[in-house]
Parts: structure tokens; C-alpha cells; sequence
């Protein structure tokens, strides 16, 4: 498989989870919803590792994948900040212990699901961008 292949496979199934954010988001579950749009970053992150050669990227850190594009492409667009906030919702979204009571819907509003799909939004339109040129 080709490396535009492989990215392309990836950046597919982040554009399915930032979807699938918005879509989760609607119907109010909010902390699935900014789940969701961490994937889709960390998979849009990855697709441009890929396209760069790299094979084994092991981390699901949004703001790692961020640093590591950054050194193969100097030029992409700051989105420090977005990756950084974005991480902050892989675990807690999906499990309880993450948070001292309740479960992890008691904790997530729509402004929280708005915020991280907007961020997803602004990683996937940067990372489209480099893989059309």
C-alpha cells in the first residue's frame, strides 16, 4: 500500500468520527461526542504521518501527534492548542473512575461537544489541505 493510500484509509475514518461526533452531539450525548472528535484528530494527525513514510505510530495523544507532524512539516498550521484540549478527552469521555462520583455524562455539556467538534474541524481542514498538495 501506498503511503497517500495509507493516509488516505486513515483520514476517511477520521472524517466517519468527526461525523459520528456531530451526530452524537445532536442527540445529546455530549462526552461521546467530544470522545469522538478526539478521534478524529488522532486519526487525521496520523493519516499525514503516514504520508510522511512513517509505519509504527504508537501513541493516541493528539497533542504528541501534533508535535510529531510539526517536525516533518514545519509549515502546518498551529493547532497546538486544539490538539492539547482535544487530549483531554480520550479516557475521561469513557470511563467512570475518571471523575470522583457520578459517570462521565454527568460531567459534559453541549459547549464542551461544540468546542472539541470545532477543533476536530480545524485539525481535519489542515490536514486535508497538505494531503491535496
Amino acid at each position: 500500500m501506498s503511503n497517500l493510500e495509507e493516509a488516505t484509509r486513515w483520514l476517511k475514518q477520521g472524517e466517519r468520527d468527526l461525523g459520528a461526533a456531530m451526530v452524537l452531539m445532536d442527540k445529546e450525548f455530549y462526552e461521546s461526542a467530544c470522545f469522538h472528535a478526539q478521534q478524529a484528530s488522532e486519526k487525521a494527525l496520523k493519516s499525514l504521518l503516514f504520508m510522511k513514510g512513517q509505519r509504527t505510530i504508537i501513541t493516541h495523544s493528539t497533542r504528541e501527534l501534533f508535535r510529531e507532524v510539526k517536525k516533518v512539516i514545519p509549515e502546518f498550521k498551529d493547532l497546538g492548542r486544539a490538539s492539547m484540549e482535544l487530549d483531554k478527552h480520550y479516557i475521561p469521555p469513557r470511563y467512570p473512575d475518571a471523575f470522583p462520583s457520578g459517570s462521565p455524562f454527568e460531567y459534559y455539556t453541549k459547549e464542551d461537544a461544540d468546542k472539541c467538534i470545532k477543533y476536530a474541524e480545524s485539525i481535519l481542514a489542515e490536514v486535508r489541505n497538505f494531503l491535496a498538495k
